[in-house]
């Protein structure tokens, strides 16, 4: 069993786009800059954009952090997403999730310029990807990729189970592992309805896990050999630990681990590289190479 180390790869990452701001700035080029806009006092989400900024400082790349209080109301949270659309200093930012209720996160979405859409979400990106066009893919799926590729993890002609079907790693993961330039895989999706889900996963020669409950796949719903990528990062509590809770990935990784032929922990797996992917493509904002 090889565990995926997310940590490590996403410092290397991290270390190869610094060199190449670094060569950029030499050369007398703009220094990438990437915003993101916060509102509110989530926790999930102030440590979220916490890691961010810190990624920009260790890529080289400007970073600025937009405060809101969650009584913006959605006109005033438009305009300043207007404002960053039209700011040529910034390459690509990012709106954090979850908003307030009385916002409607989709229309927040579909008003970023896609052009500067880092995380992948406007539909014009989402549609791109699609069908298989450049585009910016979302970080957690662009992400996954990564992990695959670097760790050479053969995925051509394999039959790969998504469990899940979010907006944000479900569908898209799904689309990118069918593609002939990406995963090249037969592709099932499972979810909450799905009547044969365990017997799907018995097949799988790939999981990716991102259905959001913890320790939901266990040993039974894995065949010796499988290549598990968990997504999950659910907050249970443990009144062992200084916070008072863990992160737990939604795979049953004790029992799941001797299984495979690799598996992601949780945390150290999926999650890093997620940040990680959101530089990448910010650096691709900056170089103007996807549009």
């Amino acid at each position: 069993m090889v565990l995926i180390d997310g940590k490590q790869t996403a410092a290397t990452i991290k270390a190869e786009i610094a060199q190449q701001v670094a060569d950029i700035v030499a050369r007398g080029g703009k220094r990438p800059h990437l915003a993101a806009i916060l509102v509110g006092h989530d926790g999930g989400s102030e440590t979220y954009v916490a890691n961010k900024v810190l990624a920009c400082k260790e890529c080289g790349f400007t970073s600025t952090l937009l405060r809101f209080e969650d009584d913006i109301t959605e006109e005033q949270l438009l305009h300043e997403v207007d404002k960053l659309n039209n700011d040529p200093d910034v390459d690509g930012f990012i709106v954090q999730l979850p908003l307030p209720r009385h916002i409607d996160e989709q229309k927040v979405i579909e008003a970023i310029d896609y052009h500067k859409d880092v995380d992948g979400f406007h539909p014009i990106n989402v549609g791109r990807m699609a069908i298989g066009l450049p585009c910016f893919i979302s970080a957690t799926p662009k992400g996954i990729l990564e992990l695959l590729q670097r760790y050479e993890i053969p995925t051509s002609g394999k039959k790969c189970v998504i469990l899940g079907r979010s907006n944000i790693v479900g569908k898209p993961m799904a689309q990118l592992m069918m593609q002939k330039q990406y995963g090249d895989a037969t592709v099932t999706v499972c979810h909450s309805r799905s009547t044969t889900l365990k017997d799907e996963c018995r097949q799988a020669d790939i999981i990716i896990a991102a259905i959001g409950q913890p320790e939901f796949v266990t040993a039974d719903m894995v065949k010796k050999g499988a290549i598990i990528i968990d997504v999950g990062t659910t907050r249970v509590p443990d009144a062992t630990r200084k916070k008072g809770f863990r992160l737990c990935g939604d795979v049953k990784f004790d029992e799941v681990a001797p299984l495979c032929s690799y598996i992601t922990p949780v945390p150290g797996g999926v999650g890093p590289m997620t940040i990680c992917s959101l530089m990448t493509n910010t650096l691709l904002a900056s170089q103007k190479k996807i549009f």
